[in-house]
């Protein structure tokens, strides 16, 4: 049975470390709100999900997955979920929690890279809030996104396993996000994330180990894989890429 995934269509968004994760296992999977409506998919069956008032254990927002009768929200919550079926994810519960913890993370620094154009809310336009964005990313820019970058590299230095791999001997989720944290960033932030990674060989090893994945680079060609544009969570303001 192929897993739903339902995350807004036009945008990459959240929706896209969910999706490295399942290309890259080559699990079969719908991308329901990308679907023809005459199917039975598109927008307005992911609204229908979200207005469900039968389901004992409803997801606050995109995205979220469906399997079977189970469904499952938040990023990091879904990832957790599917990477022992995927086997994107080591036996050991240690390592296991581990992992969760280095994705948690990774979520912590994208919510950082969004919020340094809409510091104020989603309420606003970026437009409308301007200086505060700026003021935003320019902490963001010279302080924050190097820390974590430079946390990141170290977990991998210090990966027991060898420096290939975030967690373990062997691909996990956390590899994905972060190849897709590292996208993120250099569209967003090109200049001020081409200096922080910079200092960080090892994860641009990785990242371009994560590249070279057949199935990741059959998808990375693939028109499933959408372009980044100013609607998504990353989004490039040349104004605040503060090298």
């Amino acid at each position: 049975m192929a897993y739903e995934l339902h995350y807004w269509p036009g945008i990459q968004g959240r929706g896209e470390f969910v999706r490295l994760a399942l290309e890259a296992a080559g699990a079969p999977y719908i991308d329901v709100a990308r679907g023809p409506e005459a199917a039975g998919q598109g927008t307005p069956a992911l609204l229908r999900c979200l207005a469900d008032s039968h389901l004992s254990h409803p997801p606050f927002a995109p995205p979220f997955i469906k399997d079977g009768n189970a469904v499952i929200g938040q990023t990091a919550a879904i990832l957790q979920y599917l990477a022992p079926t995927l086997k994107l994810v080591a036996r050991s519960e240690q390592l296991r929690t581990w992992t969760l913890q280095v994705q948690l993370t990774i979520a912590d620094i994208v919510t950082e890279a969004h919020d340094s154009h809409h510091p104020l809310g989603m309420d606003l336009f970026y437009e409308d809030q301007k200086p505060e964005a700026l003021r935003r990313a320019q902490a963001f820019c010279r302080a924050r996104m190097p820390k974590y970058l430079q946390w990141l590299e170290h977990i991998v230095q210090r990966n027991p396993a060898g420096s290939r791999h975030l967690v373990g001997g062997k691909l996990s989720y956390a590899d994905l996000s972060l190849f897709q944290l590292i996208e993120g960033l250099r569209y967003t932030f090109p200049q001020a994330a081409g200096r922080a990674l910079s200092q960080t060989p090892l994860l641009l090893q990785l990242h371009a180990r994560v590249a070279a994945l057949p199935k990741v680079a059959a998808y990375l060609r693939s028109e499933r894989r959408l372009p980044f544009n100013e609607q998504g969570i990353f989004r490039h303001y040349p104004e605040l890429d503060l090298a």
